[in-house]
């Protein structure tokens, strides 16, 4: 058992360090940048690949990397857990913009629009692998070209899988949310508790 012991998070978010936080989850970052292999998760969908399944194949992918480095660092064999948020307008796939133009592009999409969420979250413990998957829907308010080009002035689309980060000023923009917030945010707190609780940490 590893009841009230520590996990690796593999993940460089500071929004998931933060809900790791909130419910009391003992972690240390794993850094897989600089493992051997990182390149081996290459973020980018398959043809053909559904948003949920995109994001489950990213965060098992992302807790074996992390599990990786445990044994070249020698660390103290504790969980690893990875993470991967997806958001899907009408079948296709919204990633992280490359630049302000594409976040653009993105926000005026989302407009007056249902869109989903999909975050998974995988744990790996020795061989052992466990998976989540949280799915939410949500509905942005027509968002006139003002509003758009206000939030694009705050810099927090960077690095945010469609383009906007809820748990900031795009919260003002969700008119319905029917899901998990905080799987919106990038880590849902329920499924990673059980997640969490299966591996015999204390949650």
């Amino acid at each position: 058992m590893l009841v009230d012991k520590r996990i690796y998070l593999a993940s460089q978010s500071p929004r998931r360090r933060e809900l790791l936080k909130q419910i009391g989850v003992a972690f240390d970052v794993l850094p897989l940048r600089a493992v051997p292999g990182r390149m081996d998760v290459v973020e980018v969908p398959r043809d053909g690949e559904a948003a949920a399944d995109f994001a489950q194949r990213m965060a098992t992918e992302k807790a074996a990397c992390g599990w990786r480095a445990v044994d070249l660092r020698h660390l103290l064999r504790f969980p690893v857990l990875g993470a991967d948020t997806v958001v899907e307008l009408d079948g296709t796939i919204l990633g992280k913009p490359a630049d302000r133009a594409e976040a653009e592009g993105m926000l005026k999409r989302l407009s007056g629009s249902e869109h989903r969420v999909y975050t998974a979250v995988a744990v790996q413990h020795e061989s052992r692998v466990e998976l989540r998957l949280s799915a939410s829907r949500v509905r942005f308010a027509v968002l006139d070209e003002a509003a758009i080009a206000r939030y694009l002035e705050t810099g927090e689309y960077l690095g945010k899988a469609g383009a906007y980060g809820i748990q900031g000023r795009a919260g003002a923009f969700a008119e319905h949310i029917d899901g998990s917030y905080s799987g919106i945010m990038g880590l849902p707190l329920y499924d990673t508790a059980v997640l969490l609780r299966a591996f015999g940490l204390a949650v």
